[in-house]
């Protein structure tokens, strides 16, 4: 497979979203309590801040209120240095949150795409190595929408693969994560799949399901607060963290890579 080396890692910038007060009517698979936006914005600088303290620009775009999820920027769009394609989310709520962000990349990219055809693909499911781009099926991500983004990645010169999520998991993503260098981190299910082959995997401990979501931002590893053991794991394998929290965003199942779209214009 080509490589890409730092693909996956090494960022220059990245586009953020305020959350909006309707982030209290926000997706959620379980309903654990509405999330308070005013701690949720509190949050969401934090956030901002851990970016910017690891050397990226980033772009805060201002609250949509008409679109309560907009502040998960992964979903609408995928980046990479060659340009940015705007996807097309799996549920209806989300479904024009891609021509909201169409500016934020166009200010950024000569070359915005969009996926042909009809089908769905959210950026959760999306996880990009230095080697291949894998996409996960999932309730937001169907293979008609899969196999039209795998086409405009080929055309890029990267190698997608389109996987089966295993059931129960609402994003690829939600179960696992890149930590670079060939390196994985992933719940048991994402484990046994087999889809990472001989690439070496850190394990998600026990009742931590919910940190398998992290994101390395150049040479440091963004890790959701309270989750000791796979915070240790990841330590343990050589790895520096910054721990990051996220009451608000998980009551909305919402992760540390879903809050922006990272990319290199390096």
């Amino acid at each position: 497979m080509p490589q890409h080396p730092g693909l996956s890692w090494q960022f220059s910038h990245a586009i953020t979203r305020t959350p909006a007060d309707s982030i209290a009517r926000g997706l959620r698979a379980v309903d654990t309590g509405n999330p308070d936006p005013y701690e949720f914005r509190v949050q969401h600088a934090v956030y901002v801040g851990a970016l910017e303290a690891v050397g990226m620009t980033v772009d805060v775009l201002p609250a949509l209120e008409d679109f309560p999820d907009s502040c998960f920027v992964e979903d609408p769009a995928f980046c990479l240095p060659e340009g940015a394609i705007l996807l097309r989310p799996g549920h209806a709520t989300r479904i024009d949150e891609p021509a909201q962000i169409r500016s934020a990349l166009a200010a950024r990219y000569n070359t915005v795409l969009e996926i042909p055809g009809k089908g769905h693909v959210d950026g959760g499911d999306v996880l990009t190595l230095d080697d291949e781009i894998l996409i996960g099926l999932s309730a937001r991500t169907d293979r008609e929408g899969a196999e039209a983004f795998a086409k405009l990645l080929r055309e890029w010169g990267y190698t997608p693969r389109v996987a089966e999520t295993p059931e129960g998991v609402l994003h690829f993503k939600t179960a696992c994560s890149t930590l670079g260098d060939d390196v994985i981190l992933a719940t048991k299910p994402m484990i046994d799949s087999g889809f990472f082959g001989s690439r070496v995997v850190v394990p998600v401990a026990d009742g931590e399901d919910y940190c398998a979501n992290v994101i390395r931002v150049n040479d440091v590893v963004l890790v959701p607060e309270d989750y000791p053991q796979t915070l240790a794991n990841i330590e343990a394998a050589g790895f520096k963290t910054r721990l990051m929290p996220v009451s608000e965003p998980r009551k909305v199942d919402g992760g540390l890579s879903c809050l922006s779209l990272r990319f290199n214009l390096g």
